[in-house]
């Protein structure tokens, strides 16, 4: 097996137990969780394929929901109402 798939499923882990800390953790922890899961999102991606790379990317986005909807609201606000 490919070492980026355990490193995506540990990233995946890690991402689960920091949901259940306290809400004062959440945000820091979401920015560690994108500085570190767009690396490993490349490896994957590279190492096993863009299927894989697509499927690692949905599930980084159902954990990190918040942090994407509101960049994609202030991207909404920036550039369709600018």
């Amino acid at each position: 097996m490919p070492l980026s798939l355990p490193l995506a499923s540990l990233w995946g882990l890690t991402a689960c137990l920091l949901g259940l800390a306290p809400a004062r953790v959440h945000w820091p922890a979401a920015v560690c969780l994108i500085a570190t899961g767009i690396p490993i999102l490349g490896y994957v991606t590279w190492q096993v394929g863009p299927v894989w790379g697509f499927v690692m990317l949905a599930a980084g986005i159902s954990v990190l929901r918040w942090p994407v909807f509101y960049a994609g609201r202030w991207l909404r606000r920036r550039f369709l109402q600018g």
